[in-house]
């Protein structure tokens, strides 16, 4: 905690340097300074100043020299990287894009508006923009998409030392060099090296003796969660792309998976609460867009609910003459929800982790009834001492008959069952017809289970009460 403190101390202090370099002018102290930093703690400083002042901002950043302005301009928001885009010379633009790497100036031209696009194209050499347009034509969250084309290509008849040779020639330029490609002369992936089997042989040992020939790679369609799971459970630091003929066409490296697991988990999030997933953070986002991500849930949610309101109605003459009733219809509707919820999250991240596919339905909705049943037991039991001693005893509650404690003691735990079945089935049923499991989470549950509920429980009070 102390590391912690210190290290906020630490760059509060730097905050305040820059700010105060900034206000006095001194432009030149404060490039320097900023040479010094971090890419990543660069654009964080100027994200700030674009709150404060966009014009401000883009001033500061012509001032950073050409070999980080553009690792900076990557980590930019969307909207700070228009402010720069649109108050730097067309020479100034062309050196940025020239240096990006694809994948980056990929994710940039998705996000910019038309406008801002057509001028960061027409800046751009033939080469890249040939290229980019190349991967804008990959399908929306595939490999395709998110790779780079800036990879180590070499040939197996290489020896070590002109491997080397070839990573020293093009390696600077390169997003990863540890890892390198064996291509043969039609692009096809052969094998793959790492410049530590690289190091451990000797200079004249040809490539195809010491490369892997059982590689792990993607193809250009392949959704991006997918590329996710195979560098997380193969421990890459980067897998290779091929198209429909086999040739490798470029990388995807784990720093983009990092950006992945993000934008997913946040979708994820997102959803499972009920909100339209957005690609902008919850600061730059206007009370308009996060009302319009927002209302579709809650308008079909609040709808939905006119179900509850019916089974109500229809026992409205039950409830007059037990009372009682009303009072534990809360606490059952919301231990219903409650428990689906849980249900819900544990197999939405089982499946999300490839722990459990829907053809594990039955072997799941055998555990989570077990599972349901020891719940709904233990909380009966508990429930019942509670109206007993609390609600009759102490509060003097005459209402609160034994047989009112059974009907909603019972209830509880049939509630319970429905919810953690409905809970564990309802992703699963997303999955198979190709939904995100996460739509069917906490929001959906809760209004499916509030309404059963209250059949169940209405059902039991007959059974129990005689009414």
């Amino acid at each position: 905690m102390d590391d912690q403190n210190r290290e906020y101390e630490d760059y509060e202090a730097l905050h305040d340097e820059l700010f105060a370099l900034l206000d006095q002018h001194r432009m030149k102290a404060l490039s320097q300074k900023l040479g010094e930093m971090n890419e990543f703690d660069i654009s964080e400083f100027l994200g700030e100043l674009w709150e404060d002042n966009p014009q401000r901002m883009a001033m500061v950043f012509r001032i950073l020299s050409k070999e980080i302005a553009a690792a900076v301009f990557a980590n930019l928001e969307v909207e700070e990287q228009e402010t720069i885009i649109n108050s730097i010379t067309d020479t100034e633009l062309a050196g940025i894009i020239e240096e990006l790497y694809v994948d980056d100036a990929v994710d940039m031209m998705e996000e910019l508006p038309a406008n801002v696009v057509k001028r960061v194209m027409r800046t751009a050499t033939p080469a890249t923009r040939n290229l980019i347009n190349q991967y804008l034509k990959y399908p929306e969250n595939s490999a395709g998409s998110i790779m780079t084309a800036e990879f180590v290509d070499l040939k197996k008849y290489m020896s070590v030392r002109e491997a080397f040779a070839r990573i020293r020639k093009i390696g600077e330029d390169k997003e990863t060099i540890y890892v390198c490609y064996v291509t043969s002369a039609k692009r096809k992936l052969e094998g793959v090296v790492t410049v530590k089997d690289l190091l451990l042989s000797d200079d004249d040992v040809i490539l195809e003796d010491i490369m892997d020939t059982n590689v792990i790679y993607a193809s250009t369609t392949d959704d991006q969660e997918e590329v996710s799971d195979m560098i997380s459970n193969y421990d890459l630091i980067a897998i290779p792309v091929v198209d429909k003929e086999g040739c490798l066409v470029g990388i995807v490296t784990v720093d983009d998976i990092i950006d992945v697991m993000e934008q997913e988990a946040t979708e994820d999030i997102e959803k499972m609460a009920g909100i339209t997933p957005s690609d902008k953070p919850y600061s730059r986002t206007s009370v308009v867009d996060i009302w319009k991500n927002r209302i579709p849930w809650l308008m079909f949610l609040m709808l939905s609910a006119t179900f509850t309101g019916m089974i109500v109605t229809h026992f409205e003459d039950a409830l007059a003459t037990q009372v009682a009733l009303a009072s534990f219809m809360p606490m059952l509707m919301g231990t219903g929800g409650n428990s689906g919820s849980q249900s819900s999250t544990a197999i939405i991240r089982s499946l999300s982790l490839g722990d459990t596919s829907p053809a594990d339905a039955l072997r799941v909705i055998w555990k989570e009834l077990r599972v349901a049943f020891l719940c709904g037991i233990s909380l009966a039991a508990a429930n019942f001492i509670k109206m007993l001693l609390v609600d009759r005893l102490l509060l003097g509650n005459t209402a609160v008959t034994m047989s009112v404690a059974a009907t909603v003691c019972c209830t509880i735990v049939f509630v319970v069952m429905f919810a953690k079945v409905v809970g564990s089935l309802l992703p699963m049923i997303a999955e198979k017809i190709g939904v995100d499991p996460a739509v069917m989470a906490s929001p959906l549950i809760s209004t499916i289970t509030d309404a059963v509920s209250l059949l169940i429980y209405f059902s039991i009070a007959k059974m129990f009460l005689h009414f």
